[in-house]
């Protein structure tokens, strides 16, 4: 029944009821009284009941329009209610938020993150995902929120926003061969095997598509989904690793490493926030990816080179 009722038909209804006076009714809803009277035999017709009897200059309600007063109190108390908004309060929000990212940002951003969440939003729990870049025409269906990656253009189908730059460097132990020179050449570059972090997306293309075009390949010896592997190995090799600057930077101050600039120019790195448009305007989302980016924009993505040693 509910799709043949005109919703505006149960406003006037309500305000009839109330006021017992077609003509203030029709002040009231800012309607003619000719239309308010229309509406009243609309109404009569819907609810097989005359609704209200007149008697004199006021109108009086008959048993089934008294029932349907108090039901219309109590329903559009609701639809207001329905209808606006209350203010998000982070430390009332109940919930899980799930994050994706690569496993480095899941050992040396996400604590950061979940030490935020702990004093804002108590209450909230996050699990972490591991990113792939095939996730990323899933996220409409997929439970995953929010996801940080990497790419050269702005990612297409999806809501994002760009958390910053930097450029690929060449990672070594401090006791490798090449730590004491400035500078690398190309022929240093493939003098030694290379340790390649496979987990959490494309990080060196760049460089392999650089090479491709000279013709000179680099030989892997190891290949590994984790950075925390990749720099252990390098520590106690002499193998070298092509990774985004900024992670470089931060291996640095935990493992015994240094980084040099490449000897051929590429691409930057870019790195964003992206997520399925269906969260755009939720509040928790908002306020979530808004404590996310503040995170990470700390981690200095955006940097230039010139820390080495």
């Amino acid at each position: 029944m509910i799709h043949r009722i005109n919703l505006n038909l149960l406003r006037s209804l309500k305000v009839l009821l109330e006021e017992r006076h077609v003509s203030h009714a029709a002040d009231k809803l800012n309607l003619t009284q000719s239309a308010v009277s229309r509406q009243l035999s609309q109404l009569r017709s819907l609810f097989a009941d005359p609704l209200l009897i007149r008697e004199g200059n006021t109108l009086i309600p008959t048993p089934k329009a008294l029932q349907l007063q108090t039901k219309l109190a109590l329903w559009f108390v609701e639809l207001d209610d329905l209808l606006v908004e209350e203010a998000f309060e982070p430390a009332k929000w109940h919930g899980e938020f799930v994050l994706s990212s690569s496993d480095y940002v899941a050992q040396y951003i996400l604590p950061d993150i979940v030490e935020t969440l702990a004093i804002q939003a108590p209450n909230v729990s996050m699990q972490y995902r591991l990113w792939q870049p095939d996730l990323l025409p899933l996220l409409a269906t997929s439970d995953i929120q929010l996801a940080s990656s990497m790419s050269p253009t702005q990612p297409e189908g999806v809501s994002s926003i760009q958390i910053g730059e930097d450029a690929p460097v060449c990672v070594m132990s401090r006791a490798h061969p090449l730590a004491t020179q400035d500078t690398l050449s190309i022929a240093d570059l493939l003098a030694y095997a290379h340790i390649k972090v496979i987990g959490g997306g494309d990080k060196d293309s760049y460089v392999d598509e650089a090479l491709a075009k000279l013709e000179k390949p680099r030989r892997f010896a190891l290949k590994v989904p984790f950075f925390y592997a990749a720099a252990q190995s390098l520590c106690q090799s002499q193998h070298l690793l092509v990774i985004p600057e900024h992670i470089a930077r931060n291996l640095k101050n935990h493992f015994s490493l240094i980084y040099k600039p490449l000897p051929i120019t590429t691409p930057r790195h870019k790195y964003w926030l992206i997520w399925h448009a269906k969260y755009d305007n939720d509040p928790s989302h908002l306020w979530m990816r808004s404590l996310v980016l503040q995170v990470m924009s700390k981690a200095a993505y955006s940097i230039g080179y010139d820390s080495r040693s």
